[in-house]
């Protein structure tokens, strides 16, 4: 069991990583909330059939449906918005290193809200891994500018994003990762549909099918919304908000990766510097005393 919540994790953030190539794919034929509210409706097709085969349906508790409803307007409905138009007004640089204070963020709040304790060792990790982040997405000479109105979509995400990780925290011991993220697709999906009937619906049927594109998010759905958050949820309720969150920041370091072994960008001196100090960062948060002195992570009794 200890190993299975960390390779969940790790292929939860490749899914993510990928995400981005799949969306530059969508994006040349489909505007951002077409394909955010295509891929969520697949996602709902996917897990609800999965449900169904497996029968593992469960009501929702009265008490529960407005942290589902929350959880759901945090992510994806306000994150995306944050992120997508946010990117309009700031560099790609820009937005990744406020993206990337998501996992400092969420240590902080999950100490406040539900006194998910780190070792120090392991807060010096949050520290370090952030640094190696900055490291790799920014460069030793350019100069960063920054729109207001960029900078505040940004951080409508971190906070969307945090807010999100707060509220899964509640559900993720009671219900099952599948119905939680199914859920909330479906709540989602449901926000996003005034936006998609108002602004894009003229534009998709224009533009009709476009195999490549939208083959892309075909795949956005199946291994984003879907595999992605569900791997996400159940490390989570295995390792708490705080040791989940920080491997975020290797999803810079993945695609960079993958569009080094793909399309054959370069990968620099000072972006495998980032990598090995991210990587360290890591370690350093995930590192644990003596059993008898672990602090507690666990969901149980937290969730009334």
């Amino acid at each position: 069991m200890k190993g299975k919540p960390y390779t969940a994790l790790v292929l939860s953030m490749i899914f993510w990583s990928f995400s981005f190539v799949w969306f530059k794919i969508a994006n040349r034929s489909y505007e951002p909330i077409t394909i955010v509210f295509i891929r969520l409706c697949m996602a709902i097709v996917f897990l609800s059939a999965f449900l169904w085969i497996t029968k593992r349906f469960t009501r929702i508790r009265k008490g529960d449906r407005k942290y589902f409803f929350l959880m759901a307007l945090f992510e994806p409905f306000l994150y995306f918005l944050g992120e997508s138009f946010g990117l309009t007004y700031v560099s790609s640089t820009v937005g990744s290193v406020i993206i990337s204070t998501i996992p400092v963020f969420a240590v902080i709040f999950a100490f406040v809200i539900y006194r998910e304790k780190l070792n120090l060792i392991n807060y010096l990790g949050v520290i370090v891994s952030f640094a190696g982040v900055l490291i790799f997405i920014t460069s030793s000479t350019g100069s960063i500018t920054m729109d207001p109105r960029g900078l505040a979509l940004m951080f409508l995400a971190v906070v969307s994003a945090t807010g999100y990780n707060m509220v899964l925290h509640r559900l993720a011991s009671a219900y099952d990762p599948v119905t939680i993220v199914n859920i909330q697709n479906i709540i989602g999906a449901i926000m996003f549909l005034p936006l998609f009937l108002i602004f894009d619906l003229k534009g998709l049927m224009a533009t009709g099918i476009e195999a490549e594109s939208f083959g892309a998010i075909v795949l956005l759905a199946i291994f984003a919304s879907c595999g992605a958050f569900v791997l996400f949820a159940y490390s989570v309720r295995h390792l708490g908000i705080a040791r989940a969150n920080i491997f975020s920041n290797l999803i810079p370091v993945f695609t960079a990766l993958f569009a080094f072994l793909i399309i054959g960008d370069t990968i620099t001196l000072r972006n495998s510097t980032g990598m090995v100090i991210v990587i360290a960062g890591l370690f350093l948060s995930q590192m644990r005393k003596k059993p008898a002195a672990v602090a507690d992570t666990d969901f149980a009794g937290r969730t009334a």
